[in-house]
């Protein structure tokens, strides 16, 4: 028993040895804050931060919602809330996702890095700051209390990241920072500014050298005979001054020294855009303020403070690249808030104002007191002051400004847009209209009213109608209301005409008495007959002949321009005294009644007509039918017209001589070789139809049968030359048809053929804008027209309903009008001042235009153009000069001038900013460094560091310096 109950203790023992082992095995890893004060736990929670972040990895802190930092493309940061001792801390590690780019080297320069990366030369970095107002620690104690906490925990992970604690006054960008190497080695950072009050040694090169040399230098040493080998990198930034009017009437005279050289002639711009095409109508604010210059000298050696002097002397022509960017206005993105007049603003309100004109009946009800509801009209409707609306029609009705004294019409594909052409009298009185009064309804009514008032002047006076062609046909691809100005210019054209012809007659009428009878017959004499150089088909006449006169669709012969054998005229009759009218032979052919050549008359044009004219004759077609011939009975007054005219020209004609000459296929021929066989219009083959006399053949089925109406038409028609005859088109009746359309026009049906016009005629004025080279630029315009064809369609019609969807889409191609014009306008700016240099306007275009598309239609700020759209390019060395001429240099009166206070002038003026990286690197064996360990390799390291950024009356310095702890 004895035996067994000791050795039931000792297993008890046994065991509780056990339990004991295993619970101090279990407090080995306790961590007992009991006694810990609250630093300590204070800097355990940044342990575990960090430690947090440092498993994660990049990659992971993406997932987990790193942000993107402002101003930077692979820059991301997170951030983490602290506490301690009754204070509110946040932390924030940046970090980025390519670790291959050395952030900390200075040759490089590189534009995306961090403030905190260029100032001290690091990578990823930590800053803790108090989260306040300020977001600095104004107590130095707490500055260097946090400093440490952040250090302890750091070297507790094994961690190399720099921290940083920002310090003392904000507007001083003041840090204290600290870096563990991994070996014996701390870095320590310390940054601080200037603002005001920089000392005058602190301004020159020579001082900032002097400067970081004494970092590590002696105190006792004299710097300035003393030589210390030091590297530097330098960037330079100039900026052009605002481009206002006097500033780039100086540009363009230093721009265009060499073009003043080869004409003899001065620039006198006094506008940026006084050569572009939209100058006559807006002046356009200038998108492109100026450009910044950055010059950059790479990493070199330098040994006194002589040599820096020396530097600051050197020109910018001498660094090693530039760069340049331009600096945009803030109004070119939508969402902006920038009041820019341009096209686009004033064709949206001549939209509102297209939405507006279906309330009234007549024009007068949006200008006449009376009417009742013109005071639902708003009151910021104004009429301008007759003074204004006196100089409009003056331009508008300039005397001696035709259609023909512009050779441009807009662009190639505008006439898919169904307005009036650029130049022509409607277009520009659209294009009036818009900056007329804001484009408000009232003034539009007003103005019409007017407009329409001048053209029945120059009716009534007989006065050409300004910038209209007043011959032609009329362009039926045009709107409605240029056809009718077209067809008044016409009849205005002829009715001067028969002023000036009952003018001569009367003046002349005794002369015409005695003249003879021989003197008077047209086109028999040889010697006195017209002999143009070259065949015609058809009919003859000055003007040109319409088609529908041709009711078999077969060309008329040919008239012959040559006189025949002397022989055809030795046997004259006397009818060959009595034609009148004639225009010359028609080629081998002869008169079936008479041993007579056949000749062309001279015959009336047809007459004009425009769209809804054609359309009424369509509709009467319609309703009558085909129980007649629509050429026959349609087109009497043309072929009466035509009919006498051939009787006049050919006294002993029959009516199948008209159908052969008129109508050939009306004629069937015998199938005769030698008769039907037909050659040139020589006098041989004349006086071989003479044998063949007379011609073998019939009239058509169609000619033949009983009570043909052409035949009823031919026997009542009496022989009269065109100059004897009615004309065709009564330019009385049809001027006044015209005055009384555009006096009764509805408001609506205006203002439809309004907008169409207005739009295309725009399109047509940006179109004309040098802009260069640059292929976006054309694309752009070239489907501006398609893009605005569909939306315009429907006012085409003249049936647009007051509640259609297409006011909406009207607005909707404004701001895509309002797109195209901004672009163009960056394009001329560019190509304006950068025309010497095709390759920068294009590559700086090239940028913007793949910034600004992703953007349209965003919601963004008015910063966002200057904070995003930093595009530096680099400049060639012949380019150099054009930039540098953009420098204008400063005249004594110019109230911008200061004095200069550093070096490094460029045609007079100083850089904005000026940034300089000195550095000293010394090798770890062999020096101080290496005293406390032998571990450390053999390398060589950056001991030293100054980064300087400022001018001459703001100075910041950052430093960092290399301790073995």
């Amino acid at each position: 028993m004895a035996s067994s109950s000791t050795s039931k203790i000792e297993t008890d023992d046994e065991f509780t040895e056990q339990e004991e082992d295993e619970d101090e095995g279990n407090l080995v890893h306790f961590d007992d804050f009991t006694l810990a004060s609250s630093w300590e736990r204070f800097i355990s929670e940044i342990e575990a931060i960090c430690r947090l972040w440092m498993s994660d990895g990049p990659n992971n802190l993406l997932i987990k919602g790193a942000v993107l930092v402002e101003d930077s493309n692979h820059l991301y940061k997170v951030k983490s809330e602290l506490k301690y001792a009754m204070k509110s801390y946040y932390m924030e590690y940046y970090f980025e996702t390519n670790p291959d780019v050395d952030g900390g080297s200075p040759a490089g320069w590189d534009f995306d890095m961090h403030d905190m990366q260029l100032c001290f030369g690091v990578k990823e970095f930590l800053v803790i700051a108090p989260q306040s107002a300020s977001g600095v620690v104004l107590d130095a104690p707490e500055a260097s209390k946090l400093l440490s906490s952040v250090a302890i925990a750091l070297s507790n992970c094994s961690s190399l990241w720099p921290a940083f604690v920002p310090v003392h006054d904000p507007s001083r960008i003041a840090y204290i920072g600290i870096q563990s190497m991994g070996t014996v080695f701390t870095r320590r950072f310390e940054a601080d500014r200037i603002g005001s009050q920089v000392p005058v040694k602190l301004m020159h090169l020579e001082g900032l050298y002097e400067l970081f040399v004494s970092k590590f230098a002696y105190s006792t040493l004299d710097l300035t005979v003393h030589n210390f080998k030091v590297r530097y990198a330098m960037k330079l930034t100039y900026k052009t001054l605002h481009f206002d009017d006097g500033y780039m009437k100086g540009f363009d005279a230093e721009n265009n020294k060499s073009d003043e050289d080869l004409t003899g002639e001065a620039s006198d711009v006094t506008q940026w855009d006084d050569d572009c095409s939209w100058s006559q109508w807006y002046s356009a604010e200038d998108p492109v303020k100026g450009f910044k210059l950055i010059a950059i000298w790479s990493e070199k050696m330098v040994e006194s403070s002589m040599e820096m002097a020396e530097l600051e002397n050197t020109s910018p022509h001498e660094a090693e690249k530039w760069l340049m960017s331009p600096s945009l206005a803030t109004n070119l993105l939508e969402g902006s808030k920038g009041n820019r007049i341009g096209f686009a603003s004033q064709l949206l309100l001549l939209v509102d104002a297209l939405q507006m004109s279906f309330d009234a009946q007549f024009i007068e009800d949006f200008v006449s007191a009376e009417n009742p509801g013109s005071d639902n009209l708003n009151s910021s409707m104004f009429i301008p002051p007759p003074t204004v609306r006196d100089r409009v029609l003056k331009e508008l009705f300039i005397e001696g400004v035709q259609f023909s004294d512009f050779a441009d019409n807009g662009h190639k594909t505008s006439r898919a847009i169904k307005g009036a052409p650029l130049y022509s009298l409607f277009a520009q009185f659209c294009l009036h209209s818009l900056w007329f009064g804001n484009c408000n309804i009232r003034a539009i009514a007003m103005l019409w009213i007017e407009f329409v008032r001048e053209v029945r002047w120059c009716w009534e006076e007989s006065q050409l109608l300004p910038r209209m062609p007043a011959n032609g046909s009329i362009d039926l691809s045009t709107c409605l209301i240029n056809q009718k100005l077209q067809m008044l210019a016409i009849c205005i054209e002829k009715k001067c005409q028969l002023n000036e012809d009952y003018e001569d007659c009367i003046g002349n009428l005794e002369h015409i008495d005695s003249m003879t009878e021989e003197e008077s017959v047209v086109g028999d004499d040889p010697l006195s007959m017209q002999t143009p150089s070259e065949d015609v088909s058809g009919k003859v006449d000055s003007f040109s002949t319409s088609d529908d006169l041709l009711s078999s669709g077969i060309k008329k012969s040919t008239v012959s321009r040559q006189p025949e054998n002397v022989k055809l005229f030795d046997d004259k009759k006397s009818s060959d005294f009595t034609r009148r009218g004639s225009a010359g032979i028609v080629n081998s052919m002869m008169l079936l009644k008479s041993y007579q050549s056949m000749h062309a008359p001279y015959t009336q044009e047809a007459p004009l007509m425009t769209e809804d004219m054609h359309e009424e004759r369509l509709q009467a077609v319609e309703a009558f039918g085909d129980s007649f011939n629509f050429s026959a009975q349609l087109e009497r007054d043309i072929l009466t017209s035509d009919m006498s005219a051939f009787k006049a020209a050919n006294p002993d004609a029959v009516f199948e001589d008209f159908i052969r000459w008129h109508s050939p296929g009306d004629w069937e021929e015998d199938d005769n070789p030698e008769g039907s066989r037909s050659s040139s219009s020589s006098g041989l083959d004349i006086e071989k139809s003479k044998h063949n006399w007379p011609p073998e053949g019939r009239l058509s089925k169609r000619m033949s049968e009983h009570g043909n109406l052409w035949r009823k038409i031919w026997n009542s028609a009496p022989a009269l030359p065109t100059s004897e005859q009615k004309p065709l088109l009564d330019s009385n009746r049809e001027g006044e048809k015209v005055l009384h359309y555009l006096e009764t026009l509805k408001p609506h049906q205006l203002l439809e053929q309004m907008v169409c016009t207005a739009f295309r005629a725009a399109a047509d004025t940006l179109s004309q804008t040098s802009y260069g080279e640059l292929k976006q630029m054309v694309a752009e315009i070239e489907q501006l027209y398609p893009t605005m064809a569909s939306p315009l369609r429907p006012l085409q019609v003249n049936h647009l309903p007051p509640d259609s969807d297409t006011i909406e889409d009207l607005r909707r191609l404004s701001v895509d009008f309002e797109r195209v014009e901004k672009l163009l306008t960056i394009a001329a700016s560019l190509h304006h001042k950068l025309y010497r240099a095709p390759r920068l306007y294009r590559e700086i275009f090239s940028d913007y235009y793949r910034f600004y598309i992703p953007k349209i239609g965003t919601d963004l700020t008015e910063d966002d153009v200057e904070k995003k759209f930093d595009k530096k390019l680099e400049v060639r060395n012949h380019e150099r000069e054009v930039l540098s001429n953009m420098f204008v240099p400063p005249t004594a009166n110019q109230s911008w001038r200061k004095v200069l206070s550093m070096g490094n002038l460029l045609n007079g003026h100083e850089p904005i900013l000026r940034e300089i990286i000195f550095s000293l690197r010394d090798s770890v064996s062999g020096n101080h460094y290496a005293a406390c360990g032998d571990s450390v390799s053999q390398q060589e390291i950056e001991t030293y560091r100054m980064y300087i950024c400022g001018t001459s009356n703001d100075l910041r310095v950052a430093l960092s310096i290399v301790s073995c702890d």
